[in-house]
């Protein structure tokens, strides 16, 4: 009965590799994580080269088995590596990603999470020269209808505007208040914007709010997305 010698890591071509891989372990490394599945890999060799261990890390996305079958392969193929498979060990967790995986997720949950969602402001124009806005939001699926009357005024029409913002977010909130502050309209870097200034009240604390808004679609929605600008943050908290 013959005994296989064992294989070693093929050494780097000249200029290919960096002289601190000698062996090319860190080659057969980056190879093994770049595997479906593999979170990560170390390879041990001994002072002669020789494959000694591999330590592969996955998320139980492929079978242990699978895994170490995915790892004889691609070192063969890509290395030209023959490595017995009793040398290849696989660890697997459920739970825990990759610090790059988990950072992605966290960033697209944060925004798709959006709880107060702006949908449209109707303008009504009522008796005795007085307009009704009527400012509608998503919530969970839900639609939350807030109005507020004012004087057909471009002063009273813009406070209106955001006060409906505000009155539309203080039915939401379990505790606490908003008081709409004023409403400027300011002009930046060429550009018209709705500033909003919101009071919050919860106990005793009051605390100042502002947000700001473009104005593209008329001074009006600008004031409201402006206080809906104001509170989303402090609003979400509460949520």
């Amino acid at each position: 009965m013959t005994t296989e010698p064992a294989r070693k890591v093929a050494p780097p071509e000249k200029g290919s590799e960096s002289s601190d891989d000698r062996w090319g372990v860190k080659r057969a490394e980056n190879l093994i994580t770049s595997l479906k599945g593999v979170l990560s890999a170390r390879v041990v060799a001994t002072n002669s080269g020789a494959i000694d261990e591999i330590h592969v890390f996955t998320n139980g996305s492929v079978a242990a088995k699978q895994a170490v079958r995915n790892v004889e392969s691609a070192l063969f193929a890509q290395l030209g590596l023959k490595v017995d498979h009793r040398k290849i060990s696989v660890a697997q967790t459920a739970e825990v990603s990759a610090i790059q995986v988990l950072e992605e997720e966290a960033v697209k949950t944060r925004a798709l999470r959006r709880e107060v969602v702006f949908q449209h402001l109707d303008i009504y124009t009522t008796e005795r020269r007085r307009v009704k806005f009527q400012l509608t939001l998503q919530v969970d699926g839900n639609e939350v209808v807030a109005e507020q009357e004012a004087a057909d005024t471009p002063k009273a029409r813009v406070q209106a505007a955001a006060r409906v913002a505000v009155t539309a977010l203080d039915q939401l909130l379990p505790e606490g208040t908003i008081e709409l502050e004023g409403v400027k309209q300011v002009e930046a870097f060429g550009t018209e914007f709705a500033f909003v200034g919101v009071h919050v009240l919860v106990g005793r604390k009051t605390k100042l709010l502002t947000g700001s808004c473009e104005v593209t679609d008329g001074f009006e929605q600008a004031a409201a997305l402006a206080a809906l600008d104001a509170t989303n943050r402090w609003t979400q908290s509460l949520l």
